[in-house]
C-alpha cells in the first residue's frame, strides 16, 4: 500500500519519500514564531489610521471616521468649501455616555466605529454599553434606545450612501427582491416561484421545470448554488432568466470520509471536448402572470463575457421592460453577439458580432444608453482594452470612447446626459508602474482622457454622487495609503482626509517588499513583481529563492498594487531564510492582449519561461540570490504551474510544493481549460491538443522535492487531477510526497494553517537543508516542540 517509503497521519495523509539531506542547522519554534508575527492576524492590527468609508449628504458632502495611532473622530466634510469639521461634539458626547454607561468612554477612543445621522441632522444614533443611543450633536442630552440589534451596530449606516441600484436586486430569505422590494423570486423543485414580501404568499411561476432542466438554476460546474439568476425589468413586471439543459450533461462525484459509509455528493459538470454541455433557453417571464416568453432562437453557451459563470451583467433592460439587450458568447469565446430581443413577441435580433483569434473577455463590461440608443462596449481588438460606442440598432461603429493607450479595468461612473464616463485604467503614465490603478474622465464624443489621478502611485478612487469629486486613497506595495479629496473635473487635491501609520508596524522589524522589475522571455518585455527578504537580512550570504506563483491567465502572482502589511505568508515565509519572489509573468492580464494571451493554447507553459528569466536577472543583479538552491510553490493554478516548473524545468528547479493543482484541464470543467486552451481536438494517434500540457505526461522528468497537497471534497478543482499525477509518478518509479486532506475543499479550510505550516516545513528542510521544529502549531500560541 506505499507509495513513498511510510505513511505519516496528520490532518492529511503525508506519503514522505527517502531521508531528509544532513541538517546544517536546527530552527527553533522561536524562529516559527518569530515569521508568524508576519502574518495577518498580527500586522494588519499594527496598520493605524486613514479614512473609513464615506456616508455621502446632500449637496455633495459627507462624514467619514478618521483614525490616526492616538485616536480617531468623525468628521463633517463640505467639499465646496474644503472645510472638515467634527461631526459632533466628540468631548460632549463621551461625557454624557459615560455617565449613562457608568463607564470612562474617552472622545478620542468612542466604543462605536459607524453612526446613524438623523434625517434632520441633529442627532446621532450610536452604540455603547450594549445600547443603542441618540445624541444631540452638540453633546447635550444621550436618550436612550433600548437594546441595541445587530442592525444598529452594523457598518456604515445612516443617510447617504446608498448604491446606484440595478435590477437584480437581492436576496432576501433565498429569493431575488424585486426593484420596488414588494416581491422576490427563488428556486423549489426546478421552477421558480415568487413570494409577496408583505404576506408572505408564495405563488408558482413555472411548470414544466424539471431535474436538470430547470429555470434559473446556478451551475458552472466548479461553483453551483441555490440562488436564482434573474433579472427583473425596472418596473419590476418582468423576469429575464433562462431554463437551463444539463440533462445529458456529464457527472463530478465526491466521497466525503467518515466511520460508516460514505456520503456521495454528485452534480453535473461538464468537461472540454464534451459532444453535450449545459446550454441555456432564454425566456422572459411575467411576474403577474407566469406566462413565459422564450426568445426564438437557439439555446446559447453557458458562457459569458465576464468570465467562466453565467452573469446577469450581460443583460440590459431598457427603461419601460419592452427591449432586452445581452451577449451570448460561444463555447470557445472566440465569438460574441450583442443582441436585442423584444419581450413581449420573444424576436431577436443581432446587433454587433464580434471574433478574437484567442478568446473575447469583456473586463469592464458593457453599458446600453437607452435614451440615445447606443452601446459602450469593451474590447482588446487593438491590443489595449478599450471602450467603444455603437449605435444600439445598426451595430455601427461611432468612436473609440477611450481613446488613450491604456486599458480600461472598470466604469466607475457614467452619465448619460453629459456623455461623461468616470472609468479605472492602467498602464497610460509613461515609464510608471503599468498596473497602477489610475482614475480618468472623459466626454465620449468630445475627449480628451483627462487624469484625475496622475501620481505613479496604485489609486483607489471613488466619485461623489454627483461626480463633482473624488475620494482618492493612493498608495504602493511599499508606501502606505494617504487619503485625499479631489476635484471631479480637473483631479486636483482639495483636502487630505486621512494618512495611514505604520510606526508600529515598523517597530517590529517588518520591512516592506521590493519592488522587481526584469524583462520576460522574448528580453524586451517589462515585467514586473515583488521581492522579499528576512527583517535580519546580509547582503553577505547566499539565500535560497523561492517563488510562489499564480501563472493565470486571469489573475497573476502579485495580486493588487495597494499596500498591504501581509500579502499572504510571503513575508513569513522570507523571514526563515529565504528570498521570496512573486512574478507576473507573460500570460497574465491588465497589459496588452498581446502580452496577456502569450501562451494562449499551451497553458502548461505556465508563465514559467518569464520566472526562469526573472530569477536569472536578479540573481545576476544581486550576488545574495542563490540559484543553486530554487523552491517554487503555488496553490490552484499555482499548484498546476508548481509541477509544470518541476517536470518541464527540473534542472533549474530544486523543490516545488503543489496544492489543489488543476493539472489536467480535461479533468476541469470546460470552460476554463476550453477558453484558455482551445477546443479539444483529438489527433489520430489517440491523444489531443490537451495532452502535452497536462502534467503527469512529464512525470517521468521528476529530480527534485516535489510535495503534492489537494483537499478530498475540493469541488472546484477536485482531487483527481492531483491523483492523475500521483499515478503517473508511481508508474514512473518517482520519489515524491503526499498531503491529502480529508473532507477539505480549495482552500484548505480549517486545515489551512496546517498546510502552511508544512509548507514552511518542507522548504526548511529541503531548501534550507535545516531541520523544522516539530510540529510548530501557526495560530495556536503554544509554538513547536
Amino acid at each position: 500500500m506505499s507509495l513513498s517509503r511510510r505513511f505519516v497521519t496528520a490532518i492529511g495523509l503525508a506519503l514522505v519519500a527517502g531521508a531528509a539531506p544532513a541538517a546544517a542547522q536546527q530552527l527553533t519554534a522561536a524562529d516559527y514564531a518569530r515569521a508568524e508575527q508576519f502574518l495577518a492576524p498580527t500586522v494588519n492590527p499594527l496598520v493605524k489610521g486613514g479614512a473609513g468609508q464615506p456616508t455621502w449628504l446632500s449637496g455633495d458632502r459627507f462624514w467619514y471616521r478618521k483614525s490616526s495611532a492616538t485616536g480617531s473622530e468623525f468628521l463633517l466634510v463640505t467639499p465646496a468649501s474644503r472645510r472638515a469639521v467634527p461631526l459632533f461634539d466628540h468631548a460632549a458626547v463621551a461625557a454624557r455616555l459615560s455617565a449613562a454607561t457608568g463607564s470612562t468612554i474617552s472622545p478620542t477612543a468612542l466604543p462605536f466605529q459607524s453612526l446613524t445621522l438623523s434625517a434632520d441632522e441633529r442627532s446621532v444614533t450610536v452604540v455603547a454599553g450594549g445600547k443603542a443611543w441618540q445624541c444631540d450633536r452638540l453633546g447635550k442630552a444621550c436618550a436612550d434606545q433600548g437594546a441595541a440589534g445587530p442592525a444598529a451596530a452594523a457598518g456604515f449606516g445612516g443617510r447617504g450612501g446608498g448604491g446606484r441600484g440595478g435590477g437584480r436586486g437581492g436576496a432576501a430569505g433565498g429569493g431575488v427582491v424585486s426593484p420596488d422590494k414588494a416581491t422576490a423570486v427563488f428556486i423549489r423543485d426546478w421552477n421558480l416561484w415568487l413570494r409577496d414580501n408583505t404576506t408572505g404568499t408564495e405563488r408558482q411561476l413555472t411548470r414544466d421545470g424539471v431535474e436538470n432542466y430547470g429555470y434559473a438554476t446556478d451551475n458552472a460546474g466548479w461553483t453551483t448554488s441555490d440562488r436564482a439568476i434573474v433579472l427583473w425589468s425596472p418596473d419590476s413586471k418582468k423576469i429575464a432568466t433562462f431554463q437551463q439543459d444539463q440533462r445529458r450533461v456529464s457527472n463530478m462525484y465526491l466521497v466525503d470520509v467518515r466511520v460508516g459509509a460514505p456520503a456521495l455528493r454528485s452534480w453535473k459538470y461538464p468537461f472540454p471536448g464534451d459532444s453535450v454541455i449545459t446550454m441555456i433557453e432564454r425566456v422572459v417571464i411575467d411576474a403577474a402572470t407566469g406566462a413565459v416568453t422564450r426568445l426564438k432562437m437557439p439555446a446559447d453557451q453557458h458562457r459569458s463575457t465576464l468570465g467562466d459563470d453565467i452573469s446577469m451583467d450581460d443583460m440590459k433592460w431598457s427603461p419601460d421592460g419592452t427591449e432586452l439587450a445581452f451577449a451570448s458568447v460561444s463555447r470557445d469565446h472566440k465569438d460574441v453577439w450583442l443582441r436585442l430581443a423584444n419581450t413581449a413577441t420573444g424576436d431577436v435580433k443581432t446587433v454587433y458580432h464580434e471574433h478574437s483569434p484567442t478568446h473575447f473577455e469583456s473586463v469592464t463590461g458593457w453599458r446600453v444608453w437607452w435614451k440615445t440608443r447606443e452601446v459602450l462596449w469593451y474590447s482588446q481588438r487593438e491590443d489595449w482594452g478599450r471602450l467603444y460606442l455603437y449605435d444600439l440598432d445598426s451595430g455601427a461603429l461611432k468612436r473609440t470612447a477611450t481613446d488613450c493607450n491604456c486599458n480600461v479595468t472598470a466604469i466607475v461612473s457614467e452619465e448619460e446626459a453629459t456623455r461623461t464616463l468616470w472609468f479605472t485604467g492602467l498602464g497610460r503614465i509613461p515609464g510608471g508602474d503599468p498596473y497602477f490603478r489610475h482614475l480618468y474622465r472623459v466626454n465620449v464624443d468630445k475627449g480628451p482622457v483627462v487624469a484625475l489621478t496622475p501620481e505613479d502611485f496604485d489609486h483607489d478612487g471613488q466619485l461623489s454622487p454627483a461626480s463633482k469629486y473624488v475620494i482618492d486613497t493612493y498608495s504602493t506595495p511599499d508606501t502606505p495609503g494617504v487619503t485625499v479629496l479631489r476635484d471631479g473635473v480637473n483631479g486636483r487635491i482639495l483636502l487630505e482626509l486621512g494618512r495611514t501609520d505604520i510606526s508600529a508596524l515598523l517597530a517590529t522589524g517588518w520591512t516592506p517588499p521590493m519592488r522587481i522589475t526584469m524583462k520576460g522571455r522574448d528580453g524586451t518585455s517589462d515585467i514586473y513583481g515583488l521581492l522579499f527578504r528576512p527583517t535580519n537580512f546580509d547582503p553577505a550570504k547566499k539565500y535560497p529563492i523561492i517563488n510562489q506563483i499564480y501563472p493565470g491567465p486571469q489573475s497573476g502572482s502579485v495580486g493588487g498594487r495597494s499596500f498591504s502589511a501581509a500579502r499572504g505568508d510571503t513575508r513569513a515565509l522570507a523571514e526563515l531564510g529565504f528570498v521570496v519572489v512573486q512574478i507576473d509573468g507573460m500570460g497574465t492580464p491588465n497589459r496588452t492582449k498581446r502580452f496577456m494571451d502569450a501562451y494562449y493554447g499551451m497553458m502548461g507553459d505556465n508563465t514559467i519561461p518569464d520566472q526562469i528569466s526573472g530569477m536569472k536577472e536578479l540573481a545576476a543583479r544581486f550576488p545574495w540570490i542563490d540559484l543553486t538552491r530554487v523552491g517554487i510553490w503555488g496553490h490552484s493554478g499555482g499548484g498546476f504551474a508548481t509541477t509544470s516548473a518541476m517536470f518541464r524545468h527540473p534542472e533549474f528547479f530544486h523543490v516545488g510544493i503543489a496544492e489543489s493543482g488543476n493539472h489536467d484541464n480535461r479533468v476541469y470543467e470546460d470552460d476554463w481549460g476550453e477558453r484558455y486552451q482551445g477546443l479539444l481536438t483529438r489527433n489520430p494517434d489517440g491523444t489531443d491538443n490537451y495532452t502535452a500540457e497536462a502534467n503527469q505526461t512529464l512525470a517521468k522528468n521528476l529530480k527534485g522535492k516535489l510535495l503534492l497537497a489537494h483537499g478530498t471534497s475540493d469541488n472546484n478543482v477536485p482531487p483527481n487531477n492531483t491523483w492523475l499525477v500521483v499515478d503517473a509518478l508511481i508508474k514512473a518509479n518517482k520519489d515524491f510526497d503526499l498531503l491529502m486532506i480529508p473532507n477539505a475543499g480549495h482552500g484548505f479550510g480549517s486545515a489551512s494553517n496546517y498546510m502552511m505550516r508544512r509548507r514552511w516545513d518542507y522548504f526548511v528542510e529541503h531548501l534550507l537543508h535545516a531541520t523544522p521544529p516539530r510540529e510548530y502549531q501557526i495560530g495556536g500560541g503554544s509554538g513547536g516542540r
